[in-house]
């Protein structure tokens, strides 16, 4: 089975019934109206605030940019990258590509020109779809992008080196294109998030889209009355995947163009969302601006809302002991997956386990599991070592990069980087990254472990913990601490705080500042490395 016959289903099963919403609530109108009536409303100077698109014209949009890419002389193999900000337009598009047999990459939209360049030359693109958000960036570097045959734009102000995907697509077929299309073939190419190094090309068959669309329905078990609330940027595996589940199911979805807490709650309000995936930093803005009286719960309609969970990231337990004391009666869930693992899903809580919560679950829906030593060889129960998968979405390379693929992909396992142990009762529990455990004195340090504890203090917002070199004890352990908003906590607080911890896990350095997540919600600890250690902050520590 192909991804695409979902959507082809669909449109013939539903073909008059919603499948996609766009809300963007920065283009709100001035006088006050329902969502809904802003939908008929044109407005030149705010543009469109609810847009939305039926099962059908989903496919039909979707046939029209294949067809276009063919005239182009896309063939199946090529490569056409997606460069734009999550809106209405986005999955036709990626559905168009793969509908052509090429094979589509999106990119992150926070790519710097140079980025998008390094990553356009990685994947060998020949086709690049964009919007007026990038146009400045690919000007910068259009002169370098010679394997580049054709530009496609999105919206109004179309610059002169680019066509109009809205014009062009209007003329050609809405029958899907007669190519030949197989669950071994190539389909998609993924970067990785970057937080270890510059991004790598991680390629996808359509056998790994089609096994997270079964794995994301089976652990949530979507129904046609289900309305997703998608918010984390499309061009990442884990916010199309976790919508697979409405595709297969034939149900709504909801595009938020935004993460401010009020326009989360009043968007699943309005839209009567039932399924909400959340970052860990929205969870805590979304608390915090309730608990600030900021936001009254007694304004919106939540009657629907059955599950919110989380992904990403390892999510502290204090954080959802806080969200189940405001939300008492949601299901809550967390997935675990990598991009080179199609995503969410090969290890998963589920929400009958929500005593667990701290752990990231077991071997999900198709997936098997491991914990593995240095030597690759299982680890006894309890004990630390690598956390390896193996199932059918596993990625079929590192694109161009046999070494690499070599050194994460062994006799069918996927290496993940991620140290876990699993507990007596067979649930996994992530430890560190590989890459990211501090060795202090000989002692190994996994900086989650710090982390967690430190947000459990009330007037911390976030917090990460890297190592910074030392003359004595190799590295030590440094906090960087945001704290929430018009709190006097000092560093004296904190390292009174951290009394409770084993003393050579407290942080031995506390700075102050803000933490900087990807657009996927993960700490970016290259980028505090290259800072604080750039910066020579470290001062000598003492020891006790």
């Amino acid at each position: 089975m192909i991804i695409t016959d979902f959507l082809e289903k669909n449109a013939k099963l539903y073909p008059s019934e919603v499948s996609l919403v766009e809300v963007n609530p920065a283009n709100q109108p001035d006088r006050n109206v329902t969502w809904r009536e802003y939908s008929l409303i044109e407005t030149s100077s705010k543009g469109k605030y609810r847009r939305e698109m039926t099962w059908k014209e989903f496919d039909t949009k979707a046939n029209r940019f294949a067809n276009l890419l063919l005239t182009r002389g896309i063939q199946k193999g090529d490569k056409v990258a997606i460069l734009l900000m999550n809106c209405l337009e986005w999955l036709p598009i990626y559905f168009g590509i793969l509908k052509t047999g090429a094979i589509a990459v999106p990119m992150n939209y926070r790519y710097t020109a140079d980025e998008i360049k390094y990553c356009l030359d990685l994947a060998e693109v020949k086709t690049l779809i964009f919007g007026p958000e990038f146009t400045e960036r690919i000007e910068q570097v259009l002169s370098q992008l010679g394997n580049i045959k054709s530009f496609f734009f999105v919206g109004s102000d179309k610059p002169g080196f680019a066509d109009s995907y809205d014009k062009l697509s209007l003329y050609c077929s809405s029958t899907a294109p007669a190519v030949d299309l197989q669950e071994r073939d190539d389909a998609a190419i993924y970067f990785s998030s970057g937080t270890t190094g510059f991004p790598k090309a991680i390629l996808h068959t359509h056998l790994s889209l089609v096994s997270a669309c079964l794995t994301e329905q089976n652990h949530h078990s979507q129904t046609r009355d289900d309305v997703f609330l998608c918010i984390p940027p499309l061009y990442h595996t884990g916010a199309k995947m976790h919508w697979f589940g409405s595709l297969v199911s034939g149900s709504r979805a909801v595009i938020l163009r935004g993460v401010k807490p009020e326009w989360v709650l009043q968007t699943v309000s309005d839209e009567k969302a039932t399924i909400v995936w959340l970052l860990v930093p929205w969870v805590q803005d979304i608390l915090d601006a309730i608990e600030r009286g900021e936001l009254k719960l007694s304004d919106y309609r939540f009657d629907g809302w059955r599950l919110m969970h989380i992904g990403a990231q390892p999510v502290p337990p204090s954080l959802i002991r806080r969200w189940k004391r405001v939300f008492p009666k949601h299901e809550y869930d967390t997935n675990y997956g990598l991009s080179e693992s199609i995503g969410p899903g090969c290890v998963h809580l589920g929400v009958e386990n929500i005593h667990k919560v701290g752990a990231i679950g077991k071997a999900g829906y198709q997936w098997q599991t491991d914990i593995v030593s240095e030597k690759g060889e299982p680890v006894k129960q309890g004990e630390t070592g690598e956390l390896i998968v193996k199932g059918p979405g596993v990625m079929k390379c590192y694109y161009n990069n046999p070494k690499a693929t070599a050194e994460i992909l062994k006799d069918g396992w996927l290496y993940t980087g991620d140290i876990a142990r699993m507990d007596e009762d067979g649930f996994i529990y992530l430890v560190d990254r590989k890459k990211d455990v501090i060795i202090t004195g000989g002692e190994n340090i996994y900086p989650v472990q710090i982390e967690d504890f430190l947000r459990t203090h009330m007037e911390i917002k976030d917090a990460a913990v890297i190592g910074l070199p030392d003359n004595r004890l190799g590295e030590i352990a440094a906090a960087i601490i945001e704290l929430k908003e018009n709190s006097t906590c000092t560093e004296k607080d904190i390292n009174a705080f951290c009394m409770e911890l084993p003393r050579y896990k407290r942080p031995r350095k506390i700075i102050f500042a803000s933490v900087p997540r990807n657009p996927t919600g993960k700490i970016e600890k290259p980028r505090l490395r290259e800072i604080y250690c750039g910066k020579r902050l470290v001062e000598a520590a003492t020891t006790d």
